[in-house]
């Protein structure tokens, strides 16, 4: 029924009334197909499948949105995205004509123009926005049954995923789950620099930089895959707040997974011991990256730590003891710990070499290099401890005095 004073549409046999104008908007999701491949459906039937009767097919669910995200945001970022991956079925434009938009839970229904092209966002699913990796869903009120006469299902086969960081066929699967969001690169920074530094931690199955449509420049962000998922972690735990040039590196699972804390604990530790491999890319390999320092110093099994205890603490039997399995403790955490040697002045009272002094003899340089990496620069006892490499030569014949 029509308010007071207000002119009533034509209807027609079979139609709702007040939505007559709309048939216009919908009739383009059918174009695609002709009457004749609607079947047995007839005018009559068809007509009323209004924007509001294929709005199911035309929305997708958004959910995991970043805080700020409001609905502005949210429209311009999908539609200028449409436009790079080459979704926009309906020609140009903006594709998202509506956003509604769940602050309190952090999702949203974004509305496409047509069903193919709200097809074609589902492939979006993991994609970053505004730093975090929001999952894109079908809505609930989705039904397949209708949608299947309206539309492609399915995002098309030649989308170019890659252009947003996205891989085909990693849509919902293992693979994106393991998927690790890589930011803060350098814009000088190359391609076969950024895998350098990744390889350090196992083989990779894909990497992509997301590069300017126009340009081809680095957006200064990109995506990759290890071969070994176990390698996820501790890649993303080692590598993540790491120093290159005046960036600092973002590293982590791009779609965001929770750990409990003795996990946490566990891949971390995993991680420092790992630490090493990326130190070798930048020292030892004389991996050449731009504005990053490296390092003349060799790598050892032996660490000596300068400023780590005074001569008093060293005299008394019960304290030394104690600094001595406190030493212990805290730095197998990092790897392999064969032997602690911590000298200690003469029984006569003369000093000895290497009073202030601690050895840390490791199983191998990756320890070695992960526990150099976490101590130096840390305070123990008010003091600040330098780290360094120490001769295995010199350590094995007891010459502390370098």
């Amino acid at each position: 029924m029509a308010p007071p004073a207000t002119g009533v549409t034509p209807t027609v046999s079979g139609q709702m009334p007040g939505i007559a104008h709309m048939i216009q908007g919908a009739t383009q999701n059918f174009s695609p197909y002709g009457i004749s491949q609607i079947g047995a459906l007839s005018l009559m039937q068809v007509q009323p499948m209004t924007q509001q009767a294929t709005r199911h097919a035309r929305r997708v669910y958004v959910g995991g949105l970043p805080p700020f995200a409001n609905e502005q945001s949210i429209a311009s970022f999908f539609s200028q995205v449409m436009i790079a991956i080459g979704g926009n079925s309906a020609g140009s434009g903006d594709s998202v004509v509506n956003v509604y938009i769940n602050h309190e839970k952090k999702f949203a229904f974004v509305e496409m123009r047509t069903v193919e092209e709200a097809s074609n966002a589902m492939a979006l699913d993991g994609i970053v926005f505004e730093g975090v990796a929001v999952r894109v869903r079908r809505p609930t009120d989705y039904n397949p049954s209708l949608a299947a006469v309206l539309g492609p299902c399915q995002p098309s086969a030649n989308l170019n995923l890659s252009a947003v960081g996205l891989s085909a066929g990693t849509i919902g699967g293992a693979e994106g789950l393991d998927r690790i969001f890589v930011g803060g690169l350098p814009y000088y920074f190359t391609e076969v620099q950024m895998r350098e530094l990744l390889q350090a931690f196992g083989p990779l199955r894909s990497f992509d930089i997301v590069r300017d449509k126009e340009t081809g420049n680095s957006k200064g962000y990109g995506f990759c895959i290890y071969q070994d998922p176990a390698v996820t972690d501790i890649a993303c735990a080692a590598l993540n707040g790491l120093k290159m040039g005046d960036k600092t590196l973002t590293v982590r699972r791009a779609t965001v997974s929770a750990h409990s804390k003795p996990e946490e604990d566990n891949i971390f530790a995993r991680a420092q011991q790992h630490i090493a491999m990326q130190k070798i890319a930048l020292e030892v390999v004389g991996l050449n990256i731009p504005g990053v320092p490296t390092n003349d110093e060799s790598p050892t099994k032996v660490l000596c730590l300068t400023e780590a205890v005074t001569t008093e603490q060293l005299t008394d039997n019960g304290e030394y003891e104690e600094i001595l399995e406190d030493m212990r403790d805290e730095c197998r955490k990092f790897g392999t710990l064969v032997n602690v040697v911590i000298p200690r002045p003469n029984p006569n009272g003369e000093l000895s070499t290497g009073i202030g002094k601690v050895f840390l003899e490791y199983s191998d340089c990756t320890a070695c290099l992960a526990a150099k990496n976490a101590l130096n620069g840390r305070k123990f006892g008010g003091s600040i401890v330098t780290a360094f490499y120490y001769p295995e030569e010199k350590y094995h014949s007891m010459d502390y005095d370098l």
